[in-house]
């Protein structure tokens, strides 16, 4: 047998071992070791010093899947130079901090506990003085984690008005550009409230690493504007479904009576130091040094694969069938390595997410190719409204699934991917990863 055959069973434990590299190598803990040097009160973090024998106080607060690990981290690194601090995380991610308060709170529906607890951390941020430091831990997660909704507004008008976003198909940049605008806390907002310098340790779950878009920016610049969310809300069919609190809200702001979030050039951001310590590119460059070592030939796509996840997966799929047909874009036996994050237009009554969704479909597409596997899995462990974090499909899923009376297009119109995968023993379960950095998609051809 030629030294580079592989089986189907071989090649999934081959996916399955990369994307467990890839979650290895962005921890969030990890993450802030590798960026922190401390040297008795002087810490390096990146290529910026502070001296924190110049602060009164140092406070931490944060919100996010995994703000819990990075203040369990800080507090160890930082070796009871902590005044306070407050972070809100989602139920399950709780982190065994000493000093540091964690708040459990809703995700992907803020509720009220999310409120609670920012208004917890806002008591915090407000009690900050200027000679004072803020740690800002921010991680995916956070716009449903840290809420207050704008004056006017019920945690009833938030939540729908967030089911309604995430299950239209808008990108996530286009959802917390809504987020931004009717929220007390987001868009810059929270810098606003604070007099004290703020160090903002962010762990980027979106495409480009932007800023604004993580946890919907609290610390960063504001770019968009009250006639972005109107336009958004109109290309979705949105504009006369969101609850009449809402939409009055963003007419008054369109109107100037109510004041735009802070942009760009607004001083309050002198004293705010952005710094992403982790990404979806970091885990990604640990899958290909780990598939380069067990052998593969690999590439990394250059373009993070968004849009409708069904879609986006047809067009993955078809680099398995260039392989086969073509031998491009990489020689046998190969692995490709891609990072994002799809959408999902619902319209079914079924269990799943973007990447369980992402895997039916590619499933699809490779139906009958040999020695080919796709997997795709969020990074944080969670997949829409499932347990899984994921799935993973062959070349004889169909096949499989046919002989036990499934229909795979019946379960991708009924948005019902949990339910097939969970059906052929094809989820990935994970439980929490201690991260959050988007999408990994892999497709490997033996």
């Amino acid at each position: 047998m030629n030294k580079y055959a592989r089986t189907i069973k071989s090649l999934k434990k081959d996916a399955l071992d990369l994307f467990s590299a890839g979650l290895h190598a962005v921890d969030a803990g990890a993450l802030i070791r590798k960026h922190f040097r401390l040297a008795d009160d002087l810490l390096k973090i990146g290529d910026q010093v502070f001296n924190l024998s110049g602060y009164k106080n140092i406070y931490i607060v944060g919100f996010g899947k995994v703000s819990g690990f990075m203040a369990a981290t800080l507090e160890e690194l930082l070796r009871g130079r902590i005044r306070a601090g407050i972070v809100n995380v989602r139920s399950g991610y709780a982190a065994p901090c000493k000093i540091v308060k964690i708040n459990t709170a809703g995700h992907p529906i803020p509720d009220n506990a999310s409120i609670e607890g920012a208004q917890e951390i806002l008591r915090l941020v407000k009690d900050a003085e200027e000679n004072d430091l803020v740690f800002c831990l921010i991680s995916g997660g956070g716009s449903a984690l840290f809420e207050l909704p704008s004056d006017g507004m019920s945690l009833e008008d938030i939540q729908k008005a967030t089911a309604l976003l995430l299950n239209s198909g808008a990108r996530i940049d286009e959802v917390n550009a809504i987020r931004k605008h009717i929220s007390q806390v987001k868009g810059g907002l929270l810098a606003r409230m604070c007099r004290a310098e703020i160090v903002s340790l962010v762990l980027s779950d979106v495409v480009n690493d932007t800023l604004d878009a993580i946890a919907s920016g609290p610390t960063s610049p504001d770019p968009a504007t009250f006639l972005d969310c109107k336009k958004i809300l109109s290309e979705y069919d949105l504009l006369h479904k969101i609850p009449a609190s809402i939409s009055s809200h963003i007419r008054k702001g369109i109107d100037g009576s109510i004041e735009e979030t802070p942009k760009p050039a607004d001083k309050i951001f002198a004293k705010v130091h952005n710094i992403v310590i982790g990404n979806n590119h970091t885990a990604l460059e640990a899958i290909k040094r780990k598939a380069t070592a067990l052998g593969y030939n690999t590439l990394i796509l250059p373009s993070c694969i968004q849009g409708e996840a069904r879609e986006a997966a047809r067009s993955f799929a078809a680099i398995a069938r260039e392989r086969h047909q073509y031998k491009r874009p990489v020689e046998r036996p190969a692995c490709v390595i891609a990072g994002g994050e799809t959408t999902v237009s619902v319209r079914g009554s079924g269990m799943g997410g973007r990447n369980q969704e992402f895997a039916l479909s590619a499933a699809m597409e490779i139906d009958g190719l040999d020695n080919t596997v796709i997997l795709s899995a969020g990074t944080d462990g969670i997949d829409g409204n499932t347990d899984a974090a994921g799935a993973i499909a062959d070349g004889a899923t169909v096949v499989r699934a046919k002989e036990v009376k499934m229909n795979p297009e019946a379960y991708l119109d009924d948005n019902n991917s949990y339910s097939f995968f969970k059906g052929l023993n094809d989820l990935i379960v994970t439980g929490p990863t201690r991260t959050n950095v988007m999408d990994i998609m892999l497709l490997l051809v033996g």
